[in-house]
């Protein structure tokens, strides 16, 4: 009897083991189906919050584009000034990308039947200021924006910021304006008409074209600095003519030049050379003038208006000449010259490729106080010539200028 009762609790027992193991089974899975469908919601959600997000994102402002880039020892002089001619080649950089994209991309976007894909080429700079000097470590910010489109050109106006990461500033140390003609690439050379932007109101659109005719009027002066005022000859003689032991502060004395090849990575997809390169090469002999004539640390202070005349194609040797102009009691300027040989087509001919005017300034060290440059001594009615020339227009800057007190020079 005892032993019937042993058997009923230990068969009673495994019923309780059972049960408790299909509660516990039944359990987890519960918590099995509840941690699916939490883990579905979620990627319900952030799928639902991912469309959200890729429906709030819209196609940029076709009309401007913004370049970043950190400035680096090689970008700078020994003093850690960012060269003037770097942030020259970032500046047509910025401009390049906006405008062919402008000509490409509206374009399209309008449904010409006949479009012709098409590259931008610069034609011409106004006068460039540097406000502030720019420093290793900063970061160059540009912002480049279509300012106004005629029928064959466009204009596209380009400001400068350095942003010091570790401190948090920002200040504005460049504005510039550049026109760009929009070329087709096959057939090579024709110009292409430039799809119209869409202005604010009508007074943007005036003011447009009144900078557009003033351009326009500018390059076919053929009055004070309209033209180079050294031809290839004179060059070739001056160059003739150095030797050691030539008096300071003169202008066989103080001349410089530069030889460069135009290698792939200075051109477009079309093999011209950029224009910023160029500007970059003309800074920098520019640069070498000014040390020479001073002997101390100088930077840019501002670049004239440029136009350039005839465009350089990839395997063409360029030559940068510059020399002193013009001196005032706190500023220099330098005439710098690009003639081009192309002797990968056999033309062994010099040309006449772009031509301008930098201002230099002369800072001391640590404090960067500008200091007194020595007069520039002329030996020719040449020399002489084109002092009052260089005198004109420094008056002329002095008038037009618009940046801060603070900033400027002399």
């Amino acid at each position: 009897m005892w032993i019937s009762r042993i058997l009923r609790l230990r068969a009673s027992e495994v019923v309780v083991l059972s049960s408790v193991a299909s509660i516990k089974r039944h359990q987890r899975l519960v918590n099995l189906k509840s941690s699916r469908l939490l883990s579905s919601s979620s990627l319900a959600t952030s799928g639902t919050k991912m469309a959200a997000a890729q429906m709030q994102l819209k196609d940029p402002d076709p009309r401007f584009v913004e370049v970043c880039r950190m400035m680096s020892p090689d970008d700078a002089n020994f003093h850690g000034n960012v060269h003037g001619g770097v942030i020259l080649k970032m500046i047509e950089q910025a401009g390049v990308i906006i405008s062919t994209r402008h000509c490409n991309s509206q374009r399209e976007s309008e449904g010409e039947e006949a479009h012709v894909p098409c590259y931008t080429a610069l034609v011409r700079v106004e006068r460039t200021d540097f406000l502030q000097p720019m420093f290793i470590g900063e970061v160059a910010q540009l912002h480049a924006e279509i300012t106004h489109t005629a029928h064959h050109s466009l204009e596209v106006q380009v400001k400068v910021w350095a942003e010091d990461i570790m401190k948090g500033t920002k200040r504005l140390t460049n504005r510039a304006t550049l026109w760009y003609l929009p070329m087709a690439v096959d057939p090579p050379h024709k110009i292409q008409t430039v799809p119209k932007m869409t202005y604010v109101n009508k007074e943007t659109e005036e003011a447009g074209w009144s900078r557009y005719r003033a351009q326009k009027a500018d390059r076919e002066r053929k009055g004070l600095g309209g033209a180079p005022s050294l031809d290839l000859s004179m060059l070739e003689r001056m160059r003739e003519s150095q030797e050691n032991g030539l008096m300071e502060h003169t202008v066989a004395y103080a001349q410089s030049s530069l030889i460069h090849l135009a290698g792939v990575s200075d051109c477009n997809a079309v093999n011209y050379v950029y224009g910023g390169v160029t500007m970059k090469f003309m800074d920098e002999v520019a640069g070498i003038t000014a040390a020479k004539y001073c002997k101390t640390n100088v930077v840019t202070a501002s670049m004239d208006t440029v136009n350039f005349h005839k465009p350089i194609k990839r395997g063409s040797v360029m030559y940068f000449t510059g020399r002193p102009t013009f001196t005032s009691a706190h500023s220099m300027e330098i005439e710098v010259f690009v003639d081009t040989e192309a002797l990968r087509e056999g033309i062994t001919k010099k040309e006449r490729a772009v031509h301008a005017f930098f201002t230099f300034v002369s800072l001391s060290q640590p404090e960067r106080k500008v200091l007194p440059i020595p007069c520039l001594q002329v030996q020719t009615d040449g020399e002489a010539s084109r002092f009052f020339e260089g005198k004109m227009r420094y008056q002329a800057r002095k008038r037009k200028r618009t940046f801060s007190e603070g900033s400027s020079v002399d």
